[in-house]
């Protein structure tokens, strides 16, 4: 079961096409409009003789095909484009059609270094009060605070989801025994590595390139906080996801956190937790080339 992790979605301007009736043009674009029309329906039938021929389904549909196609040409040849489009999206990590992929990240300054004598950072206490009115849906199902939550974060630079507890105690008990990892996200040539390392309610993310040059105080470009105060009650834990817009996009972070969850938080998925245990206990035995075959495998199987 994947983490609906939701993301923003960043408005696009979008050309609009002026529809006139053919009966108000005067009789040369009118002509220009029945060749249009001539030429739609052509292509539109070429175009089903090939469907005919490389979709086993298509005789199941012909029917329904064949009224669109014959009613509008040019609908039936839109919706083939569409379908087309989202063929060719990714899952994870960047979309063709969303333009070329992003180059790696650029070194960052460190963070502030702790005090001599201060010890070890403490986790900050993220709160979901601070995020929401706790009270307000105390009398909410499951299944309708896990909208809500989603709902609110929509149109955000954050991504967010909900998970049942019983995957929330599995990465947990994943936490305590492998504590620290790399994900890749692709890039315009090949990918980048980035360090995720769980700290309290907070799984912070930072690119492998900082954290080889500043170790501890390598910054964060994505931490996502679990909010667990309706696990008892309501058998539910909250996901947030800040990330560095500078660093990487709404996309990106989704990549990061969808493979968080694959290889935390799925008890079905044992070449991943075979990752975590030579990445922690063998590490002359891990290659980083096996857990690019691994997201290779998400794109493939979706």
């Amino acid at each position: 079961m994947a983490l609906n992790w939701f993301r923003p979605v960043v408005a696009s301007s979008k050309k609009c096409l002026r529809v006139i009736h053919p009966t108000t043009l005067n009789g040369q674009d009118s002509a220009s409009f029945r060749t249009f029309r001539m030429t739609a329906r052509q292509r539109s039938e070429k175009v089903l003789e090939q469907l005919k021929e490389s979709n086993p389904y298509f005789d199941k549909y012909a029917k329904k095909i064949a009224t669109v196609q014959q009613s509008s040409p040019e609908e039936f040849l839109a919706r083939l484009d569409k379908v087309e489009k989202e063929k060719k999206k990714t899952k994870f990590g960047p979309s063709p059609a969303d333009g070329p992929a992003r180059d790696y990240s650029e070194l960052l300054n460190p963070k502030a270094p702790l005090s001599p004598g201060k010890g070890p950072p403490q986790p900050l206490d993220r709160k979901l009060a601070d995020v929401m009115k706790i009270e307000l849906i105390q009398d909410k199902t499951a299944e309708e605070i896990r909208a809500i939550w989603l709902q609110y974060h929509i149109g955000k630079e954050v991504i967010s989801a909900a998970i049942p507890s019983e995957q929330y105690d599995l990465m947990m008990e994943r936490a305590r025994k492998y504590p620290v990892f790399v994900l890749p996200v692709p890039r315009s040539q090949g990918y980048e590595f980035f360090l995720l390392q769980f700290f309290a309610n907070t799984v912070h993310f930072t690119p492998l390139i900082n954290y080889q040059v500043h170790k501890e105080n390598a910054p964060e470009c994505l931490n996502v906080t679990l909010y667990t105060e309706l696990r008892e009650s309501k058998a539910l834990v909250l996901m947030r996801g800040e990330y560095d817009p500078k660093v990487i996009n709404g996309q990106e972070a989704q990549c990061l956190a969808n493979q968080l969850q694959m290889y935390y938080s799925q008890r079905q998925n044992p070449t991943k937790l075979a990752q975590l245990e030579r990445f922690t206990h063998t590490p002359d035995q891990f290659k980083h080339m096996d857990v690019i075959e691994e997201l290779n495998n998400l794109k493939i199987g979706g």
